[in-house]
């Protein structure tokens, strides 16, 4: 991949730039003269008229390529995603294509989330709110974050602000990361280090390496009574295997990410003792789509002034 990749656009061009919502596309126009921002809904077919001469395409969050979209754009030269996950689009794109993601837009929120996650885990909330629903007072002694061996699997942006943000909890925390460096582990040290953890965070992005990783053997390596919490990808976690230790109540999680996903009704997770699950929320809070669409107005204005673009994920 070049060190530095920048979008060949004539001073006096238009950049034409395809965008899944109205106020996006208000947005972008607001940014210079030169952009023209067209609305369009990629499942309906390939753009036509001007939006055909898009060198920009920004995707919805969570969609793909439909078949043949791209077969519609020939001046197409940069797929800037609004989320940090670009399983979708990494490798799929044509050569002449740059992908680039929005990454730090969801950092924070994702973060909260796992954290949220893992301490609620922790101290039953889970089950202390359904004894409320049914109007029982159960006391119970349950499990503690403070002083917890904590592993953060993925040490990018997002996990270490999972690590500042415990750090207020006195935890014992290891980074593991694919390769080794300062402060943190390689992933082939996994097998030493799940033993002694209490709670094991998923922050990794969706690679050959990291689809699956969560399996049998993993999480047979972790200890009695130990926290799983992803807020990943589900395909990082082999379900079946998870749901075999949760059934038989050797392990816990809390999960933001299913596979399948969403999770459809009557699925086993739904039912799983010793599970915290949300719907894919994480990024979810009102600042989010703020920071993508920063994100975003950054990439295009890098674009108008000739500067290399960020965030590059993939490129020919």
């Amino acid at each position: 991949m070049p060190d530095s990749l920048i979008i060949d656009l004539p001073d006096d061009a238009e950049l034409h730039v395809l965008v899944p919502s109205r106020g996006l596309a208000e947005h972008l126009e607001q940014l210079d003269p030169r952009v023209r921002a067209h609305r369009v809904d990629p499942t309906e077919g390939a753009p036509t008229g001007d939006a055909a001469r898009a060198q920009v395409w920004v995707p919805a969050g969570g969609s793909g390529i439909p078949d043949g979209f791209l077969d519609g754009l020939p001046d197409l030269q940069l797929v800037q995603l609004m989320s940090a996950g670009a399983e979708k689009f990494a490798g799929r794109l044509p050569q002449r294509v740059v992908l680039c993601n929005a990454r730090g837009a969801h950092t924070p929120a994702t973060a909260e989330w796992a954290v949220a996650a893992a301490l609620a885990a922790q101290r039953g909330i889970p089950h202390f709110t359904r004894e409320q629903d049914a109007g029982r007072w159960s006391f119970g002694t349950e499990h503690s974050m403070v002083g917890a061996k904590v592993l953060v699997v993925g040490a990018g942006d997002i996990g270490q602000l999972i690590g500042r943000m415990l750090a207020g909890f006195d935890v014992d925390l290891t980074y593991v990361a694919r390769t080794a460096r300062d402060g943190v582990r390689a992933t082939a040290d996994l097998p030493e280090l799940l033993p002694a953890a209490d709670v094991v965070v998923l922050i990794v992005p969706v690679t050959d390496e990291t689809v699956g990783m969560v399996d049998a053997d993993f999480l047979a390596a972790m200890k009695d009574g130990a926290l799983l919490v992803n807020a990943a990808r589900g395909v990082v976690v082999d379900t079946d295997a998870l749901l075999a230790e949760l059934t038989s109540g050797r392990l816990r999680a809390a999960l933001d990410v299913t596979e399948p996903e969403p999770l459809p009704e009557g699925h086993p997770l739904w039912s799983a003792p010793g599970l915290l699950l949300t719907p894919h929320v994480a990024g979810a809070v009102p600042d989010t789509n703020a920071r993508a669409a920063a994100a975003v107005a950054d990439q295009l204005q890098r674009v108008l002034a000739g500067q290399p673009l960020v965030n590059v994920v993939d490129a020919y």
